[in-house]
């Protein structure tokens, strides 16, 4: 018997303490090497974006990937990369943690389209405004320990 889902994960995450580190001469590059990984995992990426602070992508996940260890991967391989790379000189890693709010299917161009439009949107709201109004709207708890 198969294993069947449709489930989407927005997932968000940040610098090392939320710092302007991410290079965007050089973002076409990070997020290659990132859809890259999660190819490599057999999952779909059908959006990726962000500012010199965080990164937004949509992605669905294999039934077979833990998102815990679907996170850790991404994370890891990618500042790796990130720290080797020349364009990125004061990248000094992810930060803990991430964000990952699940869609339907039928959600996929919304939030698709929030994401392509992430540089636009943070002329007017900064990651943290952002991020909180995020986890508010999905009914989740915010722990003040993890916010500046």
């Amino acid at each position: 018997m198969s294993s069947y889902k449709q489930i989407l994960y927005h997932i968000i995450f940040h610098t090392k303490d939320t710092k302007d580190t991410l290079n965007l001469d050089h973002s076409d590059e990070l997020y290659a090497y990132i859809a890259g990984i999660i190819n490599n995992k057999n999952c779909f990426l059908y959006q990726i974006n962000g500012t010199e602070d965080h990164l937004h992508f949509l992605s669905d996940l294999n039934t077979k990937v833990a998102l815990a260890d679907y996170m850790r991967d991404i994370k890891t391989a990618s500042s790796l990369w990130l720290k080797k790379h020349s364009g990125f000189p004061k990248f000094k890693g992810w930060a803990d943690g991430y964000g990952a709010l699940t869609y339907a299917f039928r959600d996929k161009n919304m939030i698709s389209n929030y994401i392509e439009n992430q540089r636009e949107h943070h002329k007017k709201e900064s990651f943290i405004e952002e991020y909180r109004r995020l986890l508010k709207e999905m009914g989740i708890e915010i722990d003040e320990r993890f916010f500046p």
